[in-house]
């Protein structure tokens, strides 16, 4: 085999093997049913599993924070349904793909929309709310605008994102994809991962070590009901770190 011959073989299997890590979806089942593993995610907040994602050396799984909550929501738990847009002139065919991708979004899905940086147009309103409320999906996470937002908080579906303004999508942008890859922030999201969002934003659980990571936040979860009682019993610094504790 020669030089060339070697380095386009070993060139294609790096490439076959970065298109699987990019673009390969976990199909990983859980030990315990996916409602309760839901449910059991929702009785946590993001900042203890993001705890736990650091201890896996994943230190970038929460969405940029220019995405916020609409309201002050307690936790809210779904598998990752993704979109991706772009600004674009353009008009035709977007009302069908639309329709095609609202007809695929599926019950205790949590809608990660990719805008590709848009600033002048609105993804989600009233309307996809309603729609999104009535297919039982969790929450959305707009990175980009929203708007009917009197209509969205009358739905009380929990909705994140970047911005408002009253400018609809037709003629300003264009749905490209759905549930594919998708990189916002230092964040990669693939359909199926478990998505997060409360008071501090979204966080993004790789569904691979899902069940691994909300074992150990419910672990680290407990722990800290037993230091909030050293504290409130008055137990000094080096009392409650010699103990284990932490602040």
């Amino acid at each position: 085999m020669s030089v060339d011959q070697y380095k386009k073989e070993v060139g294609m299997m790096n490439l076959e093997g970065l298109i699987d890590m990019r673009e390969g979806i976990s199909l990983v089942e859980f030990p315990v049913n996916e409602k309760e593993l839901l449910y059991r995610f929702e009785q946590l907040y993001t900042g203890a599993v993001n705890d736990v994602l650091r201890e896996y050396c994943l230190l970038n799984q929460a969405l940029p924070n220019h995405i916020i909550p609409l309201r002050e929501y307690q936790t809210v738990a779904g598998f990752a349904f993704t979109v991706k847009s772009a600004p674009n002139a353009m008009i035709q065919g977007e009302m069908e793909f639309r329709v095609k991708m609202l007809d695929e979004l599926h019950e205790d899905a949590f809608v990660i929309w990719d805008t590709s940086k848009d600033e002048k147009a609105t993804l989600w309103g009233g309307v996809m709310t309603a729609t999104a409320k009535g297919k039982k999906v969790k929450a959305a996470c707009i990175d980009g605008g929203i708007r009917d937002t009197h209509q969205i908080l009358a739905e009380e579906f929990p909705v994140f994102y970047k911005y408002r303004i009253s400018n609809g999508s037709l003629g300003r942008c264009l749905i490209t994809h759905y549930q594919v890859t998708l990189q916002i922030g230092d964040v990669t999201i693939k359909p199926g991962d478990v998505v997060l969002g409360d008071i501090d934003g979204v966080l993004v659980v790789p569904r691979s070590i899902a069940y691994d990571v909300l074992l150990r936040a419910e672990e680290i979860q407990e722990n800290e009901k037993a230091i909030f009682n050293w504290v409130h019993e008055g137990q000094t610094i080096h009392e409650i770190t010699e103990k284990g504790g932490y602040f």
